[in-house]
């Protein structure tokens, strides 16, 4: 979209994004309820890392078949689909009774959740100019975030008084219940825009669309950026948070809660000036996302390696910066609009959303697993994250090479390139893509 967004268009996405602030609450409701849900069930450490596993695993394995129903059937019937699902698997998780069928209401999380970003994000695309991408798709993280901030100290208030049942009852009615309204108010075109062609899409050209937005380099660098940039704080406020500050800090439940609102905070300020920054600056993206990974490192380096119980004075700052890992990971989706054609912006999206979740997944199960190995060993279990920060980044410096090499390659043509970029050093003889 060219021009200016309207106040219609800025409606829509206020009542879309509700719908995502719904999703990151029940996403992030088990970093508060996990102990809880240990009792409940009557599990370990590693059963509790599956309910985690599952719920971002299913997310992670729908993205890209949401991605191509965005597409197809537009972000209003999908978002529509995602807010009634994720009501339905809090109702279950609410009278759930035994860990099978905890597992399945967590799927069922996992599964509304998946449909929800990649839809605001083409909403966004459809509504609004392309300068306010980045900005918007910060906000729509930032007021996530407010989810996240209710599923801390509200939701470990609401768990210790009326209890398990009523909670989860009341939050999973109100959440389904959301759905008429974008039914009704959420539309596909801006005002006056055309509305798009649909077609049939047969299941060869799906294929074709979801691999040409896997072999364009913009896209494969913004899977691992956002893969190496939100998994970390993914991993401490969906499930290891209170536990590792419970069990391998000895806080109180409570302390250990307020200290995740940390995140929420960072994150609510962090993603507006990120994404500001890099609208009117996309030369900062790169440069950002690796000052983030870097100090990161270092971060994790402090916390793993600290002696006894790390003080508040050292957890509230390195909590603050690992929180800015959520909008450094919307840089991924910019470079996704950027470099793919808006019929294919809901597929590219979805490819590059699943790179933070499968990060997640794998580092969360790896935490469980190696906490039942090592006898609830916090640090040692915690190291899996570095281990797949490493994975991520020198994947990430791998495709941010060719990315480069094909803008410049494209520049050479004469072609309109998104971003301007100089030749350095280690540009020479960059390798162009390859499908692998």
């Amino acid at each position: 979209m060219t021009g200016r967004a309207t106040r219609r268009s800025w409606f829509i996405w206020f009542a879309a994004v509700t719908v995502y602030l719904l999703a990151v609450f029940h996403r992030t409701s088990f970093g508060v309820a996990g102990l809880q849900a240990a009792d409940r069930f009557g599990v370990g450490a590693a059963a509790l890392g599956t309910f985690t596993v599952l719920q971002v695993g299913v997310y992670a394995a729908m993205q890209i078949p949401t991605g191509v129903l965005v597409d197809r059937y537009g972000p209003r019937r999908v978002l529509t689909a995602a807010v009634f699902f994720l009501g339905l698997g809090q109702i279950l998780l609410a009278v759930a009774d035994s860990y099978p069928l905890g597992l399945i209401a967590r799927a069922v999380v996992g599964f509304g959740d998946a449909l929800t970003f990649v839809s605001i994000m083409r909403l966004i695309a459809a509504h609004f100019p392309g300068r306010q991408y980045a900005l918007l798709a910060a906000l729509t993280g930032a007021i996530g975030y407010v989810g996240n901030l209710a599923a801390t100290v509200p939701l470990g208030l609401l768990l210790d008084g009326p209890g398990w049942t009523p909670t989860f009852l009341a939050v999973g009615l109100v959440t389904a219940l959301y759905a008429a309204v974008v039914a009704l108010r959420v539309k596909d075109s801006p005002p006056g825009g055309p509305a798009p062609v649909r077609g049939r899409v047969h299941p060869k050209l799906l294929g074709r669309q979801v691999a040409e937005a896997w072999r364009t380099p913009g896209t494969r660098l913004g899977f691992w950026v956002h893969f190496s940039t939100m998994f970390a704080p993914n991993v401490l406020t969906m499930l290891w948070g209170v536990p590792f500050l419970v069990q391998g800090q000895g806080y109180p439940k409570s302390t250990a809660s307020s200290l995740l609102i940390v995140f929420v905070f960072g994150s609510m300020i962090g993603g507006p000036f990120v994404g500001g920054l890099i609208g009117r600056r996309p030369s900062l993206r790169m440069p950002l996302v690796g000052g983030y990974i870097g100090v990161a490192a270092v971060i994790w380096a402090v916390l793993l390696g600290w002696s006894g119980t790390t003080p508040m004075a050292v957890l509230v700052p390195a909590f603050a910066f690992l929180s800015l890992g959520g909008p450094a990971s919307m840089i991924g989706f910019a470079l996704a609009r950027d470099y793919n054609p808006l019929s294919r912006v809901g597929t590219a999206t979805g490819v590059v959303n699943v790179g933070g979740f499968v990060a997640t997944t794998i580092s969360a199960l790896a935490v469980g697993v190696l906490l039942e190995w090592t006898g609830g060993a916090f640090r040692l279990a915690l190291l899996s994250v570095i281990v797949v920060l490493a994975l991520g980044t020198f994947r990430m410096l791998v495709w941010w090479r060719r990315t480069r090499a094909v803008l410049f390659e494209a520049e050479a043509r004469g072609e309109r390139i998104p971003v301007q970029i100089r030749r350095r050093r280690w540009d020479a003889g960059a390798p162009l893509p390859v499908s692998s």
